[in-house]
């Protein structure tokens, strides 16, 4: 990878690629067990997934020269913001959708397949990035 693509862009392309495979196979399988409301299900989940996780990459490339304070205090708004909007669209969801258009058991597994992929490819683009951490001089014995 070049040293001009920033770690957050090395992070997302890391993620894409195998949350787009998950999602692939979730909705194949979900709109061949469960149907059409399978089918929209796997693909709901997908894009909440996705938004969830490219809003944390996004807040970490504005944060990247911020003190580590404003870092704090932006990665903590960001937090309990997507978790109201995840709780509001839930809420939502289940309010105001039948469970013959947009099945929850569709939702749910795929939501939580497509997580487990999305971290597991940013922890392994994370293992490759090229990050230097300025060491403490060493003692002379």
């Amino acid at each position: 990878m070049s040293d001009t693509q920033s770690n957050e862009s090395q992070l997302l392309r890391g993620a894409v690629k195998p949350t787009l495979i998950v999602g692939a196979i979730a909705i194949v399988l979900f709109t061949l067990t469960r149907g059409l409301a399978g089918f929209y299900g796997a693909l709901l989940a997908q894009f909440i997934v996705a938004i969830y996780f490219i809003v944390h990459i996004l807040v970490s490339r504005l944060t990247r020269n911020l003190d580590p304070i404003s870092t704090m205090a932006m990665a903590l708004f960001s937090y309990f913001a997507k978790l109201f909007f995840l709780g509001l669209f839930l809420w939502a969801l289940a309010k105001y959708t039948d469970r013959d258009v947009i099945d929850r058991l569709s939702f749910g597994v795929a939501a939580c397949a497509l997580t487990v992929a999305w971290l597991g490819g940013e922890i392994a683009s994370y293992l490759k990035l090229k990050t230097h951490l300025p060491l403490p001089p060493q003692a002379k014995p």
